[in-house]
């Protein structure tokens, strides 16, 4: 229900932060526990709204309270791509499943269900998004850059992140429906953590399906290495343990195709990052096995170069 309210919300050429903020506003008067920040950026190619969400746990760090807090962030390019296109673009997902996990929360606080721990929400709308050239197809390009995207979305209070994103521009998975990255942390891609992937089968009633990263995935845009897309770009600027939850599709579809988007598809992914987060703001899921990491880096020390954009060609040997 609430993705179907918030692909109709921003299936308009006229929406933007502030519309979304009015529409969320609505639900957060109820209960006056959470709180709803808009930001406009102007870049090369117009501007883009980055929208923040803070929903307040009962035991939140926000509140003085020991609970962990966990990060949501919807990525995209852009929403749309008018005037080139006309409607929602596939890459608008990252942003619906992200709203719609806000939506769901705000509902569940209007109605007495509170989390432990507090849950920060970024993404942004961007309805006039450009589009740029990609392989095997086209993405979708955004007015601003990823260092930008990365500042408003990328909260130093998130303790584990979970980024979701349309993930159907490529021959790399071929399943329709939803799919989690490893876990990435400083550098390391780390195993796909078991307790993640318990909420995934309980979630979609399958087998898990796991997104697979290149070493150049895991690095900053910029560096003119290949990426997949955008999907663990957030871990280039944090500590926090990042995991990348993909919308997929079973061809290969433009980021800025139309009439592409699955609300059933969506919907199993936001329902994914929502039982995530309850279990992570209650202490009962982590995102990697802390020993296991430290023994990584004593024995092949850290890997945080790759959350850079490393030596200049001349330098390279």
């Amino acid at each position: 229900m609430e993705v179907l309210k918030i692909a109709d919300l921003l299936d308009d050429p006229r929406v933007d932060g502030y519309v979304v903020r009015r529409a969320l506003s609505k639900v957060v008067a109820q209960t006056n526990s959470a709180s709803i920040e808009v930001s406009r950026v102007e870049g090369s190619q117009g501007y883009t709204d980055f929208v923040k969400i803070v929903v307040r746990g009962v035991n939140g760090r926000s509140g003085g309270g020991g609970a962990p807090t966990i990060g949501i962030i919807g990525r995209l390019g852009g929403i749309g791509a008018r005037p080139a296109q006309i409607g929602l673009v596939s890459d608008a997902d990252g942003a619906i499943a992200c709203l719609s996990v806000a939506l769901k929360l705000l509902e569940m606080q209007a109605r007495g269900d509170f989390l432990q721990g507090d849950v920060i929400l970024a993404t942004h709308v961007c309805p006039r998004a450009p589009v740029i050239p990609h392989e095997p197809v086209p993405l979708m390009g955004s007015p601003v850059d990823m260092g930008t995207m990365n500042r408003y979305e990328v909260d130093s209070a998130m303790e584990a992140i979970l980024s979701i994103d349309t993930t159907r521009g490529n021959r790399v998975l071929n399943h329709k429906g939803t799919a989690i990255t490893p876990t990435v942390k400083e550098g390391w891609i780390l195993r796909p953590w078991p307790e993640l992937l318990d909420v995934y089968e309980w979630i979609t009633g399958e087998p898990p399906v796991i997104l697979p990263l290149s070493m150049g995935d895991i690095t900053p845009y910029g560096n003119g290495v290949y990426h997949i897309n955008s999907i663990v770009q957030p871990a280039t600027v944090t500590k926090a343990p990042v995991v990348g939850v993909a919308i997929t599709a079973k061809t290969v579809v433009p980021g800025s195709a139309t009439g592409a988007n699955h609300e059933v598809d969506v919907a199993l992914a936001a329902r994914f990052v929502l039982e995530v987060a309850k279990k992570f703001t209650e202490g009962q899921l982590r995102f990697y096995d802390e020993t296991e990491f430290a023994r990584l880096v004593a024995r092949y020390g850290p890997m945080n170069i790759l959350q850079t954009l490393g030596k200049n060609d001349e330098n390279a040997s």
